[in-house]
């Protein structure tokens, strides 16, 4: 059974930090390109960063310079690294994993609530 399982959110001020993990369980870790999406109320979930399973990553480039996106495929687990928030990177963030070759292998979290505000 597939779990992604996303932790580390809540509420920051400004300008602050936080880190997400999403511990990920049932499939070939190492093999699925491992993405962070987020969706804020009343707009289209929007991809945040992602990173393959040699450690290649990319970004949303509202996120380039101060989001960081890492794995450990031995701990199965992917980490956002979140810096200089802004009240605008308030979402809810959902962990993703996919397997480019069979794309019905698409897998969502549950979602995690980030909250910006001062």
């Amino acid at each position: 059974q597939v779990r992604l399982v996303e932790s580390g959110g809540g509420l920051v001020q400004p300008g602050g930090s936080l880190r997400l993990s999403c511990a990920a369980s049932g499939f070939s870790f190492d093999v699925f390109v491992m993405s962070w999406y987020r969706q804020a109320p009343g707009k289209e979930r929007e991809l945040v960063a992602k990173v393959t399973g040699v450690g290649a990553a990319d970004y949303a480039d509202s996120v380039k310079g101060r989001f960081a996106i890492s794995r450990d495929n031995d701990q199965h687990t992917v980490y956002l690294q979140m810096n200089t928030l802004r009240p605008e990177d308030s979402a809810v963030y959902y962990c993703n994993a996919k397997y480019v070759p069979m794309p019905e292998w698409d897998y969502w979290g549950q979602g995690i609530q980030v909250t910006v505000s001062s």
